[in-house]
């Protein structure tokens, strides 16, 4: 049997929303808003194509992350392709804290995964997770990418692992995008080596909080509280001045919202759409807007267009 299929595959993966709030590094949440990746192997060579969010400066040919992770994929099951050609149809935005990174990583590795013949038998689920959030760094947003949903993610003996849950119906997440983008790195080097032991019990008690709320139902009240943050967003507000404001600004009006990722983009979860859409009026000029869902299914290989 040969050991790639013949035919091209299409993996779709929705932006996602990492922390939540107190979740540093442990939460996240699947948007719908996607990016879409198309690959096959040919008989030699490399083509990469690129629209959409990022075609002016995402590196092209072996540069290019989609293109590295399945390369990385590819020698984990033990094969190489003789070419590759790759499209991508971004619509996430780069460098704003809706895991952009995570998903071309989760729409690297189920597409290699899918183009191996037996691949789907050889990694499966819990080895997916395990090999992105490796790629990634940690494993919070590629969690969310790869399951869809509500995740918890954490890094143990046995590597990189995450659990699904199903938030309650309702919820109805606003993203504010600004123009200018942050480097997760750089915001990451602001975060200090230690914390106030009451900040840390402050974060884990917000953190089951929200949790529950995000699972029953809670009302904006309730996540309001639930989304109060002492661990990453005080030490990053510096290099995010205008995020901080509109988060300050938000949460004065009874909105539960949040630094999404690692920023400058900023998450309002509220419980009802008259919330939202009180939230979505308040955006500075300059900030683009989106009522979202929470994605149900994560990373999915779809059909191909005729």
């Amino acid at each position: 049997m040969p050991p790639f299929g013949s035919d091209p595959v299409r993996v779709r993966v929705p932006a996602t929303s990492a922390n939540l709030g107190p979740g540093f590094d442990a939460l996240g949440l699947a948007l719908t808003r996607y990016d879409d990746v198309t690959a096959r192997v040919t008989d030699g060579g490399l083509r990469v194509s690129v629209t959409g969010e990022g075609a002016r400066s995402v590196g092209r040919g072996e540069r290019h992350l989609v293109v590295r992770v399945m390369r990385e994929t590819f020698a984990r099951l033990g094969v190489a392709p003789p070419g590759l050609q790759v499209t991508c149809a971004n619509r996430i935005p780069h460098g704003r804290g809706l895991g952009s990174s995570a998903a071309a990583i989760a729409a690297g590795v189920v597409a290699a995964r899918a183009l191996v013949t037996d691949g789907p038998s050889r990694l499966d689920t819990a080895a997916m997770i395990d090999l992105a959030a490796e790629l990634e760094g940690h494993p919070d947003n590629v969690a969310a990418c790869l399951l869809g949903g509500l995740t918890v993610a954490w890094t143990g003996a046995d590597g990189h692992r995450a659990v699904r849950l199903e938030p309650a119906a309702g919820l109805c997440p606003v993203v504010f995008v600004p123009r200018s983008r942050a480097s997760t790195a750089r915001v990451r080097r602001l975060l200090p080596g230690t914390v106030p032991y009451a900040d840390a019990v402050a974060n884990v008690g917000r953190t089951a909080l929200l949790v529950g709320a995000l699972l029953t139902g809670g009302t904006d009240d309730v996540l309001l509280v639930g989304t109060e943050d002492r661990l990453h967003q005080p030490y990053r507000a510096e290099a995010m001045p205008a995020t901080a404001e509109l988060i300050s600004r938000l949460r004065a009006a009874q909105v539960p919202a949040v630094v999404s990722g690692a920023g400058p983009s900023v998450l309002a979860l509220t419980a009802s759409r008259e919330t939202a859409a009180r939230a979505a009026g308040s955006a500075p000029e300059g900030w683009t807007v989106h009522r979202l869902s929470v994605a149900p299914t994560g990373a999915q290989v779809v059909p191909v267009p005729p």
